[in-house]
C-alpha cells in the first residue's frame, strides 16, 4: 500500500508560482510512474503531467506546457510539480498519483492517489 501526501497548494495571484510536493510512504517509490491531475468544480479530472520511474521521461497537457515542470527525487520518495505563470483557469484541486504502468494520462491506470491540495489563482 502506497500513501501519497500532497502539499504546497494555496492562493496566488495570476502570474505567480507554486511548487507542489507529493511525498510517498514507501521506499519503493522508484517502482512507480507518477502523475499529476487536477479537478475544477463541475469538471472532470484531467491529466496535467506525468513522469517515468527514473524521471527521464515526462509528458504534459497542452494547457500547461512551458509553464509547469514535473520532477521527482527518488532518494526522498518525493515528486514535484513546479507551476509558473499561473492563470485563473489553473484553479483546481491538484492530485498526485502513482502507477505501476508506464506514465500516462488515464486516471484509471493509477493505483494510488493523494488526498489533493487546493490551488487557487486570483485574477
Amino acid at each position: 500500500q502506497v500513501q501519497l501526501v500532497e502539499s504546497g497548494g494555496g492562493l496566488v495571484q495570476a502570474g505567480g508560482s507554486l511548487r507542489l510536493s507529493c511525498a510517498a510512504s514507501v521506499r519503493t517509490f522508484s517502482y512507480y510512474a507518477m502523475g499529476w491531475f487536477r479537478q475544477a468544480p463541475g469538471k472532470e479530472r484531467e491529466s496535467v503531467a506525468a513522469i517515468s520511474r527514473s524521471g527521464g521521461g515526462t509528458n504534459y497537457a497542452d494547457s500547461v506546457k512551458g509553464r509547469f515542470t514535473v520532477s521527482r527525487d527518488n532518494s526522498k520518495n518525493t515528486g514535484y510539480l513546479q507551476m509558473n505563470s499561473l492563470k485563473p483557469e489553473d484553479t483546481a484541486v491538484y492530485y498526485c498519483a502513482a502507477a505501476l504502468t508506464a506514465p500516462n494520462t488515464i486516471p484509471n491506470n493509477y493505483n494510488y492517489w493523494g488526498q489533493g491540495t487546493q490551488v487557487t489563482v486570483s485574477s
